[in-house]
């Protein structure tokens, strides 16, 4: 299995900047390790999106798409979970 090229989008990048550092030591080892395995265990389909797919972090939720055709793994948004869904 090849491993998937990780993006972040501006915003994801900067939600993740303005998080604390404590937060930011639990986090980004789990985004790099979608690009291993973009599906981990206890990662979920959201329903309505488009393609898209969140792990949880604690209180944190990182949503993201998987494109196996250009093994591509795209971070859409990383925030708290009472806000992460609202558009």
């Amino acid at each position: 299995m090849a491993d998937y090229r990780l993006v972040l989008t501006s915003s994801a990048e900067k939600e993740l900047r303005d998080l604390p550092v404590s937060l930011i030591a639990r986090i980004a080892p789990r985004i790099e390790n979608l690009a291993v395995n973009p599906r981990p265990p206890g990662c979920k389909k959201l329903k309505g999106g488009d393609k898209e797919w969140r792990i949880r972090v604690g209180d944190y939720r990182v949503v993201y798409t998987i494109d196996d055709a250009r093994t591509l793994v795209e971070v859409m948004r990383i925030r708290h979970r009472s806000a992460v869904y609202k558009r």
